[in-house]
């Protein structure tokens, strides 16, 4: 009885595991794996006998008790309809037929066999509790092993047990867990749904067939729907076109006129308006419903140059009456082409009015820009700067073909960078860098002073160190711009570009290699580089700004020649890095700054240390012996002096990189000797070429104003736009160990513009909380704005010196752009303790004559 009952729980087991009765595929295989147990079972080694039992009792009723709730589980979450009865006959059945098949195939097995057999197939019925899926390709490879395992168990167990008490121990407790699960109702729903292979496979191929026939009816519907929805454009269209053809070109000008008074305002001269109709005729697009319009001898190609005789845009010299008739042309032409390129002469919004302007330019105009004006590229950017890349990414965006070439020509101490130009490169990301370790040199400093133990004496920069990081941080930025520009279908050329003509340009390689473009419209990026005086030794033995963020060598003793912004903010984070440092200055400190202000940093930095010399003239460097650098310069009053330097460093301004690119050829006309172009936002005297950045004459030789003149810029040609670029109150900070932030006019710039007697200015000293520690000056900080003294108060301009300066002026620049006043100012409630609340503290005037320095932080 406890033999058959094994037997039993042995097929139901197998049965739940593959919802299949064990058919004669599944007794070879277990033929074969007793003869490999046999085999293991020759192989074993005699183990500890007083843990075999217990070992041996543990892992069957683990085993047993994890099969058997493995089941019940899946029983649980399967659905039937089966009686109790009908389950158990099934399972009796299905018991008997194989207790048969195992009695004939298993003549030959001793008692000990049965006992192992026993306990492998409970190894064996866990590793198949899993899909059917999973049983046919895990269980060759995992069960045998599990097998040999068991048998070593089982074995062990045999050899210090009697017979008698394994076959008991584990048939009561398979007894136990069949007749726990033959008591569960649940037991039926996993019956229910034990099917063959074959009827689940032909259940899934008839879903199948059902999915795919539904999925066919649904695009035969589609594809009805789509040809009579075709079928119904093209009727509508030969309609439209044939009732064009009937009509006489007198009738169709009046209906188009009477559609046009409708929309728009009607010039009352009928003369300038046929005038400029006469003007026009001759861009009018290609189109056969347009040449109908206007006759076939006034018809013209859509690559004609959309400019009015004074070089003006099209939408600029036409009545209403002529951009409304071609808004309605448009609404006529079935070509998207023409319908894009219509309402880009018009200066229209488009059809599809509140659509993305990529979305509308991007598929109807990307198509046949190229094709149409016979050009490589819609737009090529010379240039791989701020404003030259942000201009060729905005006009990718609205779908045109755009081209980038820049190439970086090595300096003279034979410096060169990658991709990104020189904000990325050489200038405000690295000097950013170097002014953070500088002020955080200082900060080590005042550090003990906040109760830090440390010695302020043993700490000094690493130049190796630091340059190695500026320079990582630096490639990082040209490898991510250089993937941008890939993943945007940018396509860039590392070339050295010239003009050949105005609408094409000449890219030389490194290696001398020659690649000509051609392109409708040029845009000129190319920034601009230091200059050297001419004296002896400066290009010889100088650095620039170019050289000193990638220097091999630490900087040494340094003499720097200049005071602009370059000038002051490389002599800060030298100073404040350890270096000894002098400036020479010709003239004045921070020319075109308020000049207050540059005198209060000025003074600021020889607190500091750095060493100023005033109308002096470097007049030659050469080199001794042992390397250093010899300087002679004359003062104010005429004396030579000479001095040894480690470096000499040359910031006396930039000239722009246009003469290298041969305008000449083009017919660009440049300004100044240093190079500058003279644009009216943004286009040349030639008027397909437009330039953005450093390059413009009398604009500020800001990254920020390139990048948002590119954008701009390329909207304009490419989305529609009709936004210029603002250049007033736009906002900078000079990067000074104490920085100076500041926004709209100076003192002397409003006094000019406005009057000394009709303006007022505010000002104050202050010292941020966290000075007093450290006992810094109390007249180091300072602010002052400037307003109009009538009126509403209107703010003309706004000056900052102190900590993080410029996160404190990018707030305020934005309140001058929505036209603040001293009322709105002064009525603001500001953050304590901060230095940008010093803003909204000021009610000092320099006309009171009173002390504008603090009395109290905190009343």
């Amino acid at each position: 009885m406890k033999a058959r009952k094994l037997n039993k729980a042995k097929a139901w087991l197998i049965c739940c595991e593959k919802s299949q009765i064990v058919d004669s595929d599944s007794s070879d295989r277990e033929v074969e794996e007793h003869k490999a147990r046999n085999k293991a079972k020759k192989q074993l080694n005699n183990k500890d006998e007083n843990k075999a039992e217990d070992k041996m009792e543990r892992d069957v009723e683990n085993k047993v008790e994890n099969t058997v709730e493995n089941q019940v589980d899946k029983t649980e979450d399967k659905v039937g309809t089966k009686t109790q009865g009908d389950i158990e006959n099934e399972v009796e059945i299905k018991v008997e037929n194989q207790r048969n098949k195992t009695e004939n195939k298993s003549e030959v097995k001793t008692e000990d066999d049965v006992k192992i057999e026993s306990q492998t197939d409970e190894v064996e019925n866990k590793e198949r509790n899993k899909t059917e899926g999973d049983v046919e390709t895990e269980v060759e490879n995992k069960v045998k092993n599990k097998i040999e395992n068991r048998i070593d168990k089982t074995e062990n167990e045999l050899e210090t047990n009697t017979e008698d008490n394994v076959k008991n121990k584990v048939e009561n407790k398979v007894e136990d867990q069949i007749d726990e699960v033959e008591n569960k109702e649940e037991w039926s729903k996993r019956e229910t749904e034990s099917k063959t292979d074959d009827d689940i496979e032909s259940k899934i191929e008839n879903k199948v067939e059902n999915q795919m026939d539904k999925t066919e009816n649904k695009l035969e519907t589609k594809t009805e729907n789509h040809v009579e929805v075709e079928n119904q454009m093209e009727d509508q269209i030969e309609k439209v076109e044939n009732k064009v053809r009937n009509k006489t070109e007198d009738d169709m000008e009046n209906e188009i006129k009477n559609e046009a008074e409708n929309k728009v305002e009607i010039d009352s001269n009928v003369d300038n308006k046929v005038d400029n109709q006469e003007k026009q005729k001759n861009i009018l697009p290609t189109s056969h419903t347009i040449l109908t319009l206007v006759g076939a001898q006034h018809g013209a190609s859509l690559t004609a140059d959309v400019t009015c005789s004074d070089n003006r845009e099209l939408h600029h010299c036409m009545s209403p009456i002529i951009m409304a008739t071609l808004t309605v042309f448009a609404r006529l032409v079935s070509s998207q082409c023409a319908h894009a390129k219509l309402l880009r002469l018009t200066g229209r919004q488009s059809l599809f009015a509140g659509c993305d302007a990529g979305l509308v330019y991007g598929r109807s105009a990307m198509a046949c820009m190229c094709t149409d004006h016979g050009y490589d590229y819609d737009l090529l950017v010379i240039g791989g700067g701020s404003g030259g890349l942000a201009a060729a990414k905005e006009a990718v965006g609205l779908g045109a073909k755009v081209a980038v070439l820049d190439y970086v020509t090595p300096s003279p101490l034979g410096t060169t960078w990658g991709l990104g130009g020189t904000c990325v490169n050489v200038g405000c990301i690295p000097k950013k860098l170097m002014h953070q370790a500088a002020l955080l040199g200082e900060a080590v400093h005042e550090a003990a002073t906040f109760g830090w133990q440390l010695d302020p004496k043993s700490v000094k920069i690493d130049w190796e160190a630091l340059r190695t990081a500026v320079q990582n941080h630096v490639k990082s930025v040209n490898w991510v711009t250089r993937v941008e520009l890939r993943t945007k279908k940018v396509e860039y050329f590392n070339a050295l570009g010239h003009f050949k003509d105005a609408h094409t340009v000449v890219g030389v390689t490194k290696k001398g290699e020659e690649k000509v473009l051609t392109a409708k419209n040029i845009l000129i990026a190319v920034g601009g580089r230091p200059r050297y005086p001419d004296i002896p030794g400066a290009i010889e033995y100088g650095i620039s700004s170019d050289d000193i963020f990638s220097l091999e060598r630490a900087p040494g003793k340094t003499l720097i020649i200049g005071a602009g912004y370059i000038g002051l903010e490389c002599a800060g984070f030298l100073n404040g890095l350890g270096y000894d440092t002098t400036l020479i200055i010709r003239s004045l400190v921070l020319r075109g700054f308020d000049q207050q202000m540059a005198t209060h940093i000025a003074d600021e930095m020889q607190q500091r240390g750095v060493k100023f010399n005033y109308q002096a003239k470097l007049k030659k460097v050469s080199k001794q012996e042992d390397g250093r650098l010899l300087a002679d310069w004359i003062d104010k009053d005429g004396q030579i002096h000479q001095d040894v330097y480690d470096t000499v460093l040359f910031a006396i301004g930039r000239r722009s990189l246009t003469q290298e690119l041969k305008p000449e050829n083009a017919g660009l006309k440049l300004v100044t000797e240093t190079g500058k172009i003279d644009a009216v936002n943004e286009q040349t005297n030639v008027p397909n070429v437009y330039a953005v950045g450093d390059v413009l004459y009398k604009k500020p030789e800001l990254t920020p104003v390139a990048i948002h003149a590119g954008k701009l810029l390329a909207r304009r040609l490419y989305g529609n736009s009709t936004e210029q670029m603002d250049y007033t109150n736009v906002a900078t900070t000079v990067f000074t160990p104490l920085e100076y932030g500041c926004v709209g006019l100076s003192e002397e710039a409003a006094i000019v513009l406005h009057g000394e007697q009709e303006i007022e200015i505010f000002h104050a000293y202050y010292k941020p909380t966290e000075f007093f520690v450290p006992q810094k000056n109390v007249d180091r900080c300072y602010v002052k704005v400037i307003a109009l003294r009538h009126g509403d108060e209107t703010v003309l301009g706004m000056h900052f010196v102190g900590p993080n300066a410029g996160e404190v002026i990018q707030g305020f620049a934005a309140a001058i752009k929505c036209g603040l006043t001293i009322p709105k100012l002064k009525s603001t409630v500001g953050i304590h303790p901060t230095v940008a609340e010093e803003f909204t503290r000021i009610n000092i005037t320099k006309r009171s004559g009173l002390d504008p320095k603090p009395q109290s932080c905190c009343s």
